[in-house]
């Protein structure tokens, strides 16, 4: 007896040794993804929770976006979380279903309203962007002929600070991001100052991306898909989301 309980507790705990796991990179953009934040940010939460689903333990890994990105697709690592969906990312990876939508607004003075419909609207105005980022093809186009003027800055927090000096006239910036900073990094008096319109300048959605390179990453995706849609079913996801502080809202 004593045998066979020693022998079913090594077994137990070589299936526990050989549990399922997938090597994910990642990089910082709280409050969707972030090594310090908990559960490494919301958008990591909902990749291991799907994985978890399916009997897959995540390991991430954080490096700047741009290593992160080669590293999975060389298939040093099985995959990235989380990017946007191109031609060119199709032909080196799986992508997934969304994992999350993001919305760009155009952030402004409350004491400097505004309006608009396209982007031609914006002509005149001083307008900040992140560098790295991508507005959309509307947005690059209208800059590459001068209609817009565009200055960049090295990070969100930069670009709102700007804002409040009335260096610029619009900040854009993903309203998730927006709200995680102001309630973080400034007071209440500054961010009562600001708002955004209520049109996005760019909708998307963002997926996780599994190396074609790694054998067995076409199977590990379908299953990724499976419990993506078990956990939004269960309204986990969108209580994740309501759970971000909101300090203000658009006009």
């Amino acid at each position: 007896m004593h045998r066979l309980l020693v022998l079913l507790m090594l077994l137990s705990f070589a299936s526990a040794q050989a549990a399922e796991s997938i090597r994910l990179t990642n990089g910082q953009w709280p409050p969707y993804l972030g090594a310090e934040l908990p559960h490494k940010g919301i958008a990591s939460r909902i990749v291991a929770e799907a994985f978890a689903l399916e009997g897959i333990e995540v390991q991430w890994e954080f490096h700047p976006w741009a290593r992160s990105l080669k590293m999975a697709a060389d298939g040093q690592r099985d995959g990235s979380a989380v990017w946007l969906p191109s031609q060119e990312r199709e032909e080196r990876f799986y992508v997934s279903d969304p994992v999350i939508e993001t919305h760009y607004q155009l952030f402004h003075l409350k004491e400097r309203p505004f309006d608009w419909r396209d982007v031609q609207d914006l002509r005149g105005l001083r307008i900040a962007a992140t560098r790295g980022y991508d507005y959309g093809e509307a947005f690059r186009n209208a800059e590459a002929v001068g209609d817009l003027q565009v200055s960049y800055v090295n990070s969100d927090e930069q670009g709102l600070r700007q804002l409040l000096a009335g260096r610029i006239d619009l900040f854009a910036l993903d309203k998730v991001v927006a709200y995680d900073l102001l309630y973080h990094r400034f007071d209440s008096a500054d961010v009562q100052r600001l708002s955004f319109h209520p049109q996005p300048l760019r909708s998307d959605s963002l997926h996780l991306l599994l190396s074609r390179r790694v054998p067995g990453n076409a199977e590990r995706m379908a299953r990724f898909n499976h419990g993506l849609a078990q956990l939004r079913r269960s309204g986990k996801i969108a209580r994740y989301l309501m759970e971000i502080k909101q300090p203000l809202t658009g006009r």
